[in-house]
């Protein structure tokens, strides 16, 4: 019922009304802003392909593009982004990619600055779309994607060591080894050498954003020491996450230390208990992952073949482990939070941009 001397009804219909219009809004201005950016980097492309076929037909130089800059700035001096480096950008762009079938369907879909760092960071073709890809599930701003490179999380994808292929089925089995990475860069910790896994477990729990972000898309953290009463016998999961993508649970056991096989059977009997006691039958079967310090990949295979649950071993790297070159290109773990706080479409453009 309306309140006496109100203009309109303020009720759950109302609050839900209201909620649906805000949303709509909000998805309006992303489509928007994506449009924009898509038009935005197909005409920066344009531009990039006739610089390029100009030099080639008609022989100009490199000092070209600096004597183009200062005659667009004259033209459009209102216009923030027709800077000689920014045309240098557009060239390398258009030569990398000379279909612009792709650069619609594919580039065009980040932000032109993403498409910057790609050029400048990742020279294989295969390895830059797929960072392209991952941009658009994941939504990664451009700092957060520059991480990903410079620890190349590329080259880290499906790296670990599992028996997926024979305990799951397809396709779960190849989603699930893509899932795994190794190394994991825990960048963000920084732990005495004598740390023991409980150190480790309440520095990731303490940093679980940081965790989250390294882990990928798709899991949610459900506990930490996570209790399991196997007849009478209270078990505790180091870290317990269920995965939306996979749509299973997925067991964590750390380790400090080199992997030995023994690592194999304890987690054999974690993800057994966590499938009778806590999972759905709508779920899909578990997985654990065992991260040690280091691994052999002999004993390690070994190791998985007589079990009959989902397992994969991989190691871990914390931030004092890193090299100090690697260490030099890492943000802090506040800048990393500010990147995670608002990751949105950078549309709007900088003094490098239009």
């Amino acid at each position: 019922m309306p309140k006496s001397g109100s203009l309109f009804p303020i009720d759950e219909n109302y609050t839900a009304f209201l909620r649906s219009l805000k949303e709509r809004i909000r998805q309006a201005q992303i489509k928007a802003a994506l449009a924009v950016n898509q038009e935005l980097t197909l005409l920066y492309w344009q531009i990039g392909r006739e610089i390029l076929m100009r030099q080639q037909q008609e022989g100009w130089g490199a000092k070209i593009i600096e004597q183009l800059a200062k005659d667009l700035k004259r033209e459009f001096p209102d216009i923030k982004g027709l800077s000689s480096r920014n045309l240098k950008y557009m060239r390398a762009f258009a030569e990398a990619y000379p279909d612009e079938q792709i650069v619609q369907q594919v580039a065009a879909q980040i932000p032109w600055f993403h498409n910057c760092v790609l050029i400048e960071k990742v020279k294989d073709p295969s390895e830059r779309l797929w960072y392209i890809q991952q941009t658009t599930i994941n939504g990664w701003s451009r700092s957060i994607l520059e991480i990903q490179i410079d620890t190349g999380l590329y080259r880290r994808q499906g790296g670990a060591i599992t028996n997926f292929e024979r305990t799951l089925p397809q396709p779960q089995s190849d989603l699930a080894q893509q899932l795994l990475k190794d190394p994991y860069n825990f960048d963000f910790l920084t732990l005495a050498k004598a740390a023991q896994e409980r150190d480790l477990e309440r520095a990731l729990v303490d940093h679980i954003r940081d965790f989250l972000l390294e882990l990928g898309s798709g899991f949610s953290f459900v506990g930490s020491q996570y209790p399991l009463v196997v007849d009478g016998q209270e078990y505790r999961i180091d870290l317990l996450f269920y995965h939306f993508k996979l749509r299973c649970f997925i067991v964590i056991d750390l380790k400090m230390v080199e992997f030995q096989p023994e690592f194999s059977g304890k987690m054999n009997f974690y993800v057994s208990a966590v499938n009778a006691i806590l999972r759905h039958p709508d779920d899909q079967p578990t997985i654990g992952i065992v991260l040690c310090k280091s691994k052999n990949k002999t004993v390690a295979e070994l190791a998985l073949q007589g079990m009959t649950q989902p397992i994969g071993v991989s190691t871990h790297r914390i931030g004092s482990d890193l090299p100090e070159q690697l260490k030099s290109l890492l943000p802090t773990v506040e800048q990393l939070e500010m990147e995670l706080q608002t990751i949105k479409v950078e549309s709007n453009l900088s003094d490098e941009q239009l």
